[in-house]
């Protein structure tokens, strides 16, 4: 696996192994869902991050389990951005999920242009 491709990953499980547990165990993160109108999704989005992290890493061995995580947390991320758009948060607000949308995308562009 290419360097660059690596550091992705360690990059995106890391952020999203992270901000997963935060969904499943901070108090802090309940305001926040309610905020995006998205509260009875909030656990299940910790379980999904948490779930696609641990994927990314066992994809590191098993290609296809990588590409599905990184295909599933570039849809999430795409969505995230949909939400801040829809609420009407400031563009800079978006910045992290566009971020993290364009790793996990990278990750899949790569993992499927190796296979070929």
């Amino acid at each position: 696996m290419q360097l660059a491709t690596t550091a992705a990953l360690v990059i995106s499980s890391a952020s999203f192994a992270w901000y997963g547990i935060g969904c499943l165990v901070s108090e802090q993160m309940v305001p926040e869902f309610e905020r995006y109108r998205l509260g009875k999704f909030r656990t299940i989005t910790g379980v999904l991050q948490v779930a696609a992290s641990i994927g990314l890493i066992a994809g590191y061995f098993y290609r296809p389990l990588l590409l599905v995580s990184a295909a599933g947390l570039a849809t999430m991320m795409f969505l995230a951005v949909l939400v801040r758009l829809r609420i009407r948060d400031p563009l800079y607000l978006a910045i992290p999920a566009l971020v993290l949308f364009c790793i996990n995308a990278f990750i899949v562009w790569s993992t499927v242009s190796a296979r070929a």
